[in-house]
């Protein structure tokens, strides 16, 4: 059995992460969203893969090119226009023989599923196999009609008072040969695009096996920036304590870390919680890290730095002072000293961000900006919860920002100076 990874397509709904990498690229843990997808494939036994690309592809093909690093056998193929799911899949074509998994590259699952579903493929032989997860709100996805353990419907983003059931396609399927002349009949949606969904439902209709396996093992669909924290946060959680690089006397580590080569914790570092950091990083001294915090290579954090539950990509500066709670920060940022990005309304409700310009209630409480590559703030600027700021802004000192900024945008405090001339002090000598 081979297997195709969907990649192509940019994740407009992550940005401004996604303005510089594609979706799939983003880091969690210390490894791109769609690296674990790769290795849960090796796992189970699947070398061949094709990945199918288009958004950025060279920084894909860059970081894996044949796969050899990884265990696997890699091809690539790039899908030429934004056409959909099902014009992605037929791609593959002419690698199968027989049978194919296919997966899209911005989930993250519990490898077991993989093993599963192949088991119950190769017992039962259905024409295709579409692993499905009960949720609390199905509104965001595919959610199906089942007759037993087969799939009789698929509706595309009902809403909750619509939805037949809270089961919903989780986007990871084992097709045989058949589902390539359904995509040749499928027509294209509402969106403008060929959707695989609609394929299996002309399989339905064509009387072919369509069998639902369900499952209750973990399936994240990270489709928003909050939910690439909350990722990182689970598999950070799982981490065994590694130390390749230098801790100096008068560390405290309260937790697993992974600290690769070339980093130093300096003293009067405290860390609370599991932490992951990258190769040559420099953190302190006299700085607070606290749970599921996250820090790519070539990071560094300065003298009295607190970070908690965030997200730090390569090459970026946290300087002194500052503070970053429950937040995500690009690559080659600055953060000048005496930043504070707030985590926390107020008013202590849910934190909003807006997401194709829908407000959007996160569901956290805890949330603090999300901020894109090669960002620099001046000293003392503050971040309100939910932010979010484009790549290659600029945010100048003392600003108190509570909205959103685009990329390639500077931000400046008009101030509005009072001058005024001081009185003299004037002794009086007594003469004598």
């Amino acid at each position: 059995m081979k297997a195709i990874i969907l990649s192509a397509g940019e994740g407009s709904r992550m940005r401004p992460l996604t303005l510089t990498k594609p979706k799939t690229m983003l880091p969690v843990a210390g490894k791109p969203i769609i690296q674990y997808n790769i290795e849960f494939l090796r796992d189970v036994g699947i070398k061949d893969i094709l990945l199918i690309l288009k958004y950025k592809k060279e920084m894909v093909r860059d970081y894996f090119q044949d796969g050899s690093d990884f265990g696997v056998n890699i091809t690539y193929k790039t899908q030429k226009e934004f056409l959909g799911t099902a014009n992605a899949v037929s791609y593959g074509e002419d690698i199968i023989d027989d049978s194919v998994i296919v997966l899209n590259g911005d989930i993250i699952l519990d490898p077991e599923i993989l093993s599963e579903m192949i088991k119950v493929y190769e017992t039962k032989s259905p024409d295709t196999l579409m692993v499905v997860k009960e949720v609390e709100d199905p509104s965001a996805f595919g959610v199906v009609e089942l007759d037993g353990d087969y799939i009789t419907n698929i509706i595309e983003k009902p809403s909750i008072e619509e939805a037949p059931s809270n089961v919903v396609n989780a986007g990871i399927y084992i097709f045989n040969k058949d589902i390539f002349d359904k995509i040749k009949n499928t027509e294209i949606s509402e969106r403008g695009e060929y959707e695989i969904t609609d394929s299996v439902l002309l399989q339905v209709k064509d009387n072919k096996d369509v069998l639902a396996y369900l499952t209750d093992k973990d399936w994240i669909d990270i489709g928003r920036p909050w939910e690439l924290i909350e990722v990182n946060s689970k598999l950070i959680g799982q981490i065994d304590n590694v130390i390749k690089g230098k801790v100096e006397s008068g560390v405290n580590i309260h937790g697993n870390i992974f600290l690769d080569e070339g980093s130093i914790l300096r003293s009067g570092v405290y860390i609370e919680g599991n932490v992951y950091i990258g190769k040559n990083c420099d953190i302190g001294p006299n700085s607070y890290i606290r749970g599921n915090s996250y820090f790519g290579d070539n990071v560094h954090v300065g003298n009295a730095v607190e970070v908690k539950n965030t997200i730090v990509m390569e090459n970026t500066n946290v300087n002194h002072l500052t503070y970053v709670g429950d937040s995500v920060i690009g690559s080659n940022c600055n953060i000048a000293a005496g930043t504070n990005i707030a985590n926390l309304r107020f008013d202590d409700d849910n934190v909003k961000m807006t997401v194709k310009h829908h407000k959007i209630d996160t569901g956290r409480r805890k949330l603090g900006a999300i901020i894109g590559d090669s960002v620099k703030t001046g000293i003392n600027s503050s971040f309100s919860p939910g932010v979010s700021i484009g790549a290659n802004s600029t945010i100048g000192s003392g600003v108190l920002l509570y909205k959103d900024v685009p990329a390639d945008t500077m931000v400046l405090v008009n101030q509005e100076h009072i001058l005024k001339k001081k009185k003299s002090n004037q002794m009086k000598l007594d003469d004598k």
